[in-house]
């Protein structure tokens, strides 16, 4: 039988709450609450109390997701296709806002037809069911009463935390690209948001930002093997297409200067402004 000391727990206790460099100096306690309580109390990510609408009218996926809302609204529902996406009418309607914009749709290599055409509007209708702001009865889209409230008194912040909290917590990012199903970006997401913070005054590429998500969390290596492409490649561009081009992006915390449409590899990224008028980050 091996004697273990009488102050273990203690012991335990003082390491968990050692910083680690891996981990920018945060304990592994840190980020036990960034990783299953994001935005809670405890988190070094929280919402700032106060979020004003200058700040929120920057961020293009909120601004589809009101004006998806607010289409509603005005319809009072929206019947769903056979194949139980918007209708085309709905979908032509949110994109000529031009929000967000597709490069495939803007130099013409297709068009605009189905739901699936614009994953932006689709990620928007998705998650807005997910945040519970919109309800949907045998392919009926209504308003909840609560979302209603929220319209009319126009209370655009707690509209913005539901929505966001339902992005990044429920809504599969790997919906959204030919990756496997694994959590890559998703898992610790509230750390890339922290190494932005950080680093993002001055551009750095997505690789950089890659490398550095891959010491704090190495098991989500494992979830790729070296087939068509090295294990280190797939993971940085799943990883990058996640959550720079399809979350940080979307929501205007950063901007990408692009190479090309084709080519997203090790893209230059530079924060923006909005992203401390979002969070309270501690360190």
């Amino acid at each position: 039988m091996v004697n273990t000391p009488d102050n273990i727990e203690e012991i335990i206790s003082s390491l968990n709450n050692l910083p680690e460099d891996d981990f920018l100096g945060y304990s592994p306690n840190d980020m036990k609450y960034l990783l299953y309580d994001a935005l809670g109390k405890d988190s070094p990510v929280q919402f700032l109390d106060i979020i004003d609408d200058s700040s929120l009218d920057k961020m293009p996926l909120f601004r589809i997701v009101e004006a998806y809302l607010k289409i509603i609204q005005r319809e009072k529902q929206i019947k769903l296709t056979p194949l139980g996406a918007l209708p085309r009418k709905v979908i032509t309607e949110l994109y000529d806002l031009r929000f967000l914009l597709d490069d495939f749709i803007e130099i013409g290599l297709y068009k605009l037809w189905r739901e699936e055409d614009c994953i932006s509007i689709r990620s928007a209708r998705l998650t807005a069911e997910l945040a519970g702001l919109v309800k949907k009865t045998n392919g009926i889209l209504s308003l909840k009463k609560a979302t209603i409230k929220l319209l009319e008194t126009n209370n655009r912040q707690q509209l913005f935390q539901k929505f966001f909290n339902a992005f990044v917590h429920k809504f599969p990012w790997s919906f959204n690209d030919a990756y496997p199903e694994v959590p890559v970006g998703q898992f610790g997401w509230g750390f890339s948001v922290i190494l932005l913070d950080r680093l993002g005054n001055k551009v750095q590429t997505s690789n950089f930002y890659a490398d550095l998500y891959g010491k704090a969390f190495p098991n989500l290596y494992t979830f790729f093997q070296d087939d068509y492409s090295t294990e280190n490649r797939q993971f940085n561009h799943c990883y990058s297409i996640r959550t720079f081009n399809r979350f940080l992006l979307w929501f205007g915390f950063i901007t990408i200067k692009k190479k090309d449409i084709i080519n997203t590899d090790n893209e230059p990224i530079e924060s923006t402004h909005i992203l401390s008028s979002i969070f309270k980050i501690t360190r």
